[in-house]
């Protein structure tokens, strides 16, 4: 029996050492492609608040270290912080079967959305909201208006069901698109796109924040068929929920959804008020 302990002893000794994140993040290699791709003023800065996201997730320890670095980067070029606090893009752990790893998932946040959407200075109103029972009087999906009487008591309003959400945009030029959807067409639409939230494990952001996941949708739902895209926006719509690989290419770790952009997308400084208003399509984008 102690031969058998001394010898278990020095294998144990001899395992190889995991290196963590953070000496990942601070190793020479990957602190000369930071200053590299970020540049070394701000180099600090964003190594830091990668470190600080990760810290509160310990699940983040366990993924490739690079897909994390891939994720933080385009975050940053959408100059869109991971503070999980402000809600604008996330670091998600994911299994990915067909290569046996962990690996973190790129997820923008209802919040990054919307500043991608302010910062392109073409919207007027931009607002989602999710109707709760009683307050919806009418919805009429022909002529987009919607009558509601919302509850006047915050507490009383926060305590009762969700029934539905509602999402509108108004351009500077006073072109107005909306969209309602209800609750159970929602629970539809993350079951059939999220594998963590149909297997109902507690994983996913759909199971700990169905309202965000819910409002991040509807916004992804009315931007991508009727509205003005910045470069960066398009960005936001076709790397949102994917691993990003080393040259900056999605992988799609969960099931991606059918996404059709009808707007072309532009860039803010240089862009001309079109003389025609863009018609709704058929087509059923992705949330």
């Amino acid at each position: 029996m102690n031969s058998l302990a001394a010898t278990a002893k020095p294998q144990n000794n001899l395992a190889p050492k995991k290196v963590t994140f953070s000496n990942f993040l601070t190793s020479e290699g990957v602190k000369a492609k930071i200053n590299e791709v970020i540049g070394g003023k701000d180099g600090q800065r964003f190594i830091t608040s990668i470190l600080s996201a990760v810290s509160i997730n310990p699940e983040l320890a366990k993924c490739d270290h690079a897909t994390i670095l891939s994720a933080a980067f385009l975050g940053e070029a959408l100059k869109l912080s991971p503070s999980p606090q402000l809600g604008q893009f996330y670091f998600v752990p994911f299994k990915d079967n067909k290569l046996g790893r962990t690996v973190a998932q790129f997820q923008i946040g209802y919040k990054g959305y919307i500043q991608l959407a302010i910062r392109s200075g073409q919207y007027k109103k931009l607002n989602v909201l999710a109707i709760k029972e009683g307050e919806l009087i009418k919805y009429d999906p022909l002529n987009e208006e919607i009558e509601v009487k919302l509850i006047e008591n915050e507490e009383e309003r926060e305590k009762t069901s969700t029934i539905g959400y509602y999402a509108m945009f108004e351009y500077m030029n006073g072109f107005r698109k909306t969209l309602y959807w209800s609750r159970s067409k929602m629970e539809a639409h993350a079951i059939k796109y999220s594998k963590g939230y149909a297997a109902k494990k507690g994983y996913s952001f759909w199971e700990k924040d169905f309202d965000g996941m819910a409002y991040k949708t509807m916004l992804r739902q009315l931007i991508s068929k009727w509205g003005i895209m910045s470069i960066d926006m398009l960005t936001a719509l076709e790397k949102d929920m994917a691993t990003i690989k080393d040259n900056g290419d999605p992988d799609y770790v969960d099931a991606q959804e059918p996404l059709t952009i009808d707007a072309t997308p532009i860039d803010p400084e240089t862009y001309a008020e079109p003389e025609e208003t863009p018609q709704p399509t058929d087509n059923d984008p992705l949330a």
